[in-house]
């Protein structure tokens, strides 16, 4: 398994922006992003630090490996 570092909501909103995902709304501190080929809807709770296996499962359901995610970063 890869490391992952401990990363903010917000950073790792930034990089799913850079891999093509865009904001459509928000509702309290989670952030819904889409992308649209293949359509992928994810959730991103905008907290200071988001937990690990948060994180890698949010890298899994956008389509992304690890090694990708943490390029964007």
């Amino acid at each position: 398994m890869s490391y992952l570092p401990r990363i903010s909501g917000r950073a790792c909103i930034l990089a799913l922006q850079k891999a093509g995902f865009s904001s459509i709304r928000q509702q309290g501190s989670h952030i819904v992003l889409k992308k649209g080929d293949p359509f992928t809807l994810l959730v991103v709770p905008d907290h200071k630090e988001l937990d690990t296996g948060t994180l890698r499962a949010i890298i899994r359901q956008s389509g992304l490996s690890v090694d990708e995610f943490l390029k964007l970063l």
